[in-house]
């Protein structure tokens, strides 16, 4: 019997899957269980429907996350440090801080979106990326000054 996993069940298949069983463990465990249904024409019209459904949102995610790209380049983030001799900053700017000031301006990142490209500890611009949509990355400049 060919069936269609509606949940992930480990080792032996993933949502959206079709394969074929034996009749009993389908409709005594896999079907009973909630973890697949019948490959029917109706329930493969549906699959076929969710898949395209799927890839249409996948697809609006890229606009959005490209359109929020370049927006986010136009951004130059600016902060005051501390120096001491020789103007060596004392400590860094933190992700913490870098989220927060991009959240100011209505950019509500998480921080585990936040990479510094280069480290920031010393006085002038550097670079940080920030993770959009699976490989979309934005680069936003920050300025540290005195």
């Amino acid at each position: 019997m060919q069936v269609i996993f509606i949940k992930d069940l480990k080792g032996q298949g993933k949502k959206g899957e079709i394969k074929t069983v034996k009749d009993g463990y389908a409709e005594n465990f896999l079907i009973k269980k909630g973890y697949a249904v019948v490959a029917n024409e109706k329930n493969r019209a549906q699959l076929r429907q969710e898949v395209k459904d799927k890839e249409e949102e996948r697809k609006q995610k890229i606009k959005e996350a490209e359109m929020l790209k370049k927006k986010l380049e136009t951004e130059k983030l600016t902060f005051q440090v501390k120096t001491g001799q020789g103007d060596k900053v004392f400590g860094s700017v933190s992700i913490k801080q870098i989220k927060e000031e991009l959240s100011k301006r209505g950019y509500p990142f998480d921080k585990t979106q936040i990479k510094p490209i280069t480290s920031l500890s010393s006085l002038g611009f550097h670079e940080i990326e920030v993770i959009l949509y699976q490989n979309i990355k934005a680069k936003i400049s920050v300025h540290l000054v005195k």
